[in-house]
């Protein structure tokens, strides 16, 4: 806990996390205005596509339920990011108990361009994605959190249930991968 509070993002939260034990509901809000797009783009790395507003809403509902078992050990965020992860794991458990199909032709980008974005900057995008979803998902998921989230690799072994030492070899066999593809 010693390192946590010395970065003020923690410390932050470590306000308003007593705020909202002692009974104050606004705390609440100010911490799902801190972290939800955060999460909601953790949930779209790691292919979730329809819902993400639910899986964000639940990832919340379920820290709220727990909040005496967070221990400080790691940032809230990365908390909240373990969570989710395994909201995540668990509907992908229940949608292959169900028997559903996937159909990959419903599957869409991520994000959408408009008229005015360049032809390079699409095509650019376009083979990023693809290299991306050539990832296994442990490479794509550790990329996220790396890249786009900035966590470190301490936060991500314990995100992803892994060490830091698989989390680096992850990482680095995914920027490889990523490179020889958008270089080919």
């Amino acid at each position: 806990m010693t390192e946590a509070l010395q970065n003020p993002d923690t410390d932050v939260d470590a306000r308003l996390l007593e705020r909202f034990r002692a009974g104050d509901e606004r705390a609440a809000t100010e911490l799902v205005e801190r972290h939800a797009q955060a999460l909601a783009r953790f949930a779209v790395s790691l292919g979730e596509r329809d819902e993400v507003e639910e899986l964000v809403q639940d990832t919340f509902v379920r820290a709220f339920g727990a909040l005496d078992a967070f221990r400080g050990d790691s940032s809230l965020r990365t908390w909240l990011f373990t969570i989710e992860r395994r909201l995540i794991l668990d509907r992908r458990r229940s949608l292959a108990r169900h028997h559903a199909r996937f159909d990959a032709g419903e599957v869409e980008a991520a994000t959408e361009h408009t008229a005015l974005d360049s032809v390079v900057a699409e095509e650019t995008e376009q083979r990023l994605q693809r290299a991306l979803e050539r990832l296994s998902p442990m490479q794509r998921e550790v990329f996220v959190l790396r890249v786009a989230e900035g966590r470190s690799y301490k936060d991500i072994a314990e995100i992803a249930h892994t060490t830091e030492g698989a989390a680096r070899v992850h990482y680095h066999n995914a920027m490889r991968a990523l490179k020889e593809f958008v270089d080919a």
